[in-house]
């Protein structure tokens, strides 16, 4: 990595440090951004394109207006330049976005249970984890045995046996 792109890619850094206005106890950007990338080269030496991209990736959340807890938190010292330098996007995300993506998450484990289960909807029975009354009703019966009945939680997920 040339020297002059490695001082570019600190003033750009930096720029993106000083958006808006520094709070109180903030570190100085110059200083941030210095160490920052310092960090990054550091563990992609030998990759310019790598090291490019994660520059990128970098100017890019530091700079997003939907995350200014990114920047100063990092500003304020609670994130250290070599984590910056070494977290995935995920880690990186505004806390609106987690949330969003948990949210995600959880829908799409919901709807993979609720395919396997083919039953009736009830209100007959009351979820303990989250207390609503919105469950799918299976019932199994093999041979001799007695019937058995299984519910799932529509809202959470929750499965027991009735």
């Amino acid at each position: 990595m040339s020297f002059e792109v490695r001082m570019k890619c600190r003033e750009l850094l930096a720029d993106v440090l000083r958006i808006g206005q520094l709070a109180e106890g903030c570190g100085d950007p110059d200083d941030m951004a210095a160490q920052l990338e310092q960090a990054i080269h550091e563990e992609l030496r030998g990759s310019d394109i790598k090291y490019k991209n994660r520059i990128r990736s970098r100017l890019s959340n530091l700079r997003d207006p939907k995350n200014p807890q990114l920047r100063e938190r990092f500003l304020r010292g609670l994130v250290t330049p070599k984590q910056l330098a070494t977290m995935s996007p995920e880690e990186m995300a505004s806390d609106d976005l987690k949330q969003m993506r948990q949210k995600f998450v959880q829908e799409s484990i919901n709807q993979a249970q609720l395919a396997k289960v083919q039953g009736t909807k009830t209100d007959q029975f009351k979820c303990d984890r989250c207390h609503k009354r919105n469950c799918i009703q299976l019932h199994t019966q093999d041979g001799d045995e007695p019937m058995v009945t299984f519910v799932m939680c529509d809202e959470c997920g929750n499965r027991w046996k009735n």
